[in-house]
């Protein structure tokens, strides 16, 4: 599988291309096959070593290959990989969900978080009886038909109305989803209350990809829905366990009335969650709200004891006294590195989002970002130009975000910086 010169890595992106359409598995681009990660570091098929921060699109907080992660799905997976019934761990995890998030009663376990995102929109149909969902311009809730909404138009449209994102979704749904800019309450306010008999619930991600609520936002948000009988769905699948062990509830100090898990919970393995409120769950028992209020949801991996004994791990190191601080502390000191670095050398730029999570956006414009809109007004060549330099350099990130982990060490930190610096002054010149 080696191409002619000799690179297994070549080889592999060639059959790749032949086999996947665009060759890709649809997330990262094709152009690098990892195979293998350590603590705040992967490797790609060449040998190439790169500190990353993609961390597998947010799972890996602990960093790749933790030991006491990877003994815990070792030991299970010694004793049968799946069981389509209960098993202690995913008991056990669904225990310590509930202790963690300050909305969670109960928890129903999925195997990704568009599925929960998807099941967390129906369930609030159902507890409701109310069809429509209001969610925010730029925010991202999975691969469903409903949540592939205004994530990134590509023009802009009068608010509420969405417009898909994807060919295949059905025009009929259009009219079921309603479209809000970020941050912006009293827009919110306006439409919530025009549609507040047909409107289910507001679902967003209190952290909206690399946003911070504006202050005040996210508590005016939870008064808003509460005033009019609507409920409020945090996405959490990003933010969940990582901008504190009780997420983002309890980071902004905010409480919903369902969010949705994922990334994090699972240790690296498929798994994700729906967690809320008893009375909003109990449409997950038909021998609670019966067959008209029941709400079918079977899953053939759904609370798999691998995925849910990783989980556990996981969860454990992160409870452990200054885990946490050191996620801030490596995150801040990058953040301020990179703003730093920018400054010097002149080039117009915001680094924004929270330590754990954080982007810069090339632009001109000095107006703090705080929706969709404002990350429009970033150079996208720029970023991209910056990303391909960085990757040269040995540092592996997304296209939109770094994630910061427990396991990236001051080495990792100091190699960062002088691939920031050095892919900075080509930018520069």
């Amino acid at each position: 599988m080696r191409s002619p010169d000799g690179s297994l890595q070549d080889g592999l992106i060639d059959t790749a291309r032949r086999v996947l359409p665009g060759g890709t598995f649809g997330n990262m681009a094709g152009d690098v096959v990892i195979r293998e990660g350590r603590g705040g570091r992967v490797w790609d098929e060449d040998g190439k070593e790169y500190v990353d921060f993609l961390l597998g699109s947010g799972p890996m907080l602990v960093g790749h290959a933790h030991p006491e992660v990877t003994e815990a799905a070792q030991a299970r997976i010694a004793q049968g990989t799946t069981f389509f019934a209960n098993n202690r761990w995913g008991i056990e995890l669904a225990e310590a969900i509930v202790g963690a998030s300050p909305c969670a009663e109960q928890v129903r376990f999925v195997s990704t978080g568009s599925e929960a995102d998807l099941y967390a929109m129906r369930v609030a149909r159902a507890f409701t009886r109310r069809d429509k969902i209001l969610k925010f311009e730029g925010g991202y809730h999975g691969m469903s038909d409903y949540s592939l909404m205004s994530l990134a138009p590509k023009r802009s449209a009068n608010f509420p109305a969405a417009i898909p994102d994807s060919a295949g979704i059905p025009r009929s749904l259009r009219d079921e989803m309603l479209i809000a800019p970020f941050n912006n309450i009293d827009a919110v306010a306006g439409i919530v209350r025009e549609h507040r008999d047909e409107l289910a619930a507001v679902i967003l991600e209190p952290f909206q990809r690399i946003i911070p609520p504006a202050p005040g936002f996210l508590a005016a948000l939870r008064k808003l829905t509460a005033e009019n009988d609507v409920l409020l769905i945090f996405d959490e699948v990003v933010t969940g366990f990582r901008l504190a062990y009780g997420g983002a509830q309890e980071y902004y100090d905010v409480v919903p009335d369902l969010c949705t898990l994922g990334k994090v919970i699972g240790g690296g393995f498929p798994l994700a969650a729906i967690a809320g409120r008893t009375d909003i769950m109990a449409h997950f028992d038909k021998g609670k709200v019966g067959d008209d209020g029941f709400l079918m949801q079977v899953g053939t991996l759904s609370g798999n004891p691998v995925a849910a004994a990783a989980g556990l791990a996981t969860l454990d190191i992160l409870k452990r006294p200054g885990a946490y601080e050191q996620i801030f502390a490596t995150g801040r000191e990058l953040m301020a590195t990179l703003d730093g670095l920018l400054k010097q050398a002149g080039i117009p730029a915001q680094v924004i989002g929270e330590p754990p999570l954080f982007e810069v956006v090339f632009t001109t414009d000095t107006n703090p970002i705080r929706d969709y809109a404002g990350t429009l007004r970033g150079d996208m060549d720029m970023a991209r130009r910056f990303n391909a330099l960085l990757r040269e350099r040995g540092i592996l990130k997304g296209e939109q975000k770094y994630y910061v982990s427990l396991a990236h060490t001051e080495d990792d930190i100091r190699h960062t910086r002088e691939a920031w610096a050095s892919a900075v002054k080509v930018l520069a010149s």
